[in-house]
């Protein structure tokens, strides 16, 4: 867990992570990062949610269909 601290950024407020942070993210200054709202609050992730869910479906998809994709690939 991290303790982050709110700071003004010209115009705006920003929040400052540290180091460990976005080395356990995988992320570096300039990257994207997502927050999106959950039940149990907020998550802030380096994954567009919106790609995540094409994918979740992809994989639902080959599962369903993986004996006629198995076929085809012959």
């Amino acid at each position: 867990m991290f303790t982050l601290k709110l700071t003004q950024i010209g115009n705006s407020v920003g929040v400052v992570l540290p180091k460990e942070a976005l080395a356990q993210l995988k992320i570096d200054k300039g990257d994207t990062v997502f927050l999106t709202e959950t039940p149990g609050g907020f998550k802030l992730t380096p994954y567009d949610p919106a790609i995540e869910e094409q994918l979740k479906l992809g994989r639902e998809i080959m599962h369903e269909y993986r004996d006629t994709l198995r076929a085809l690939a012959k």
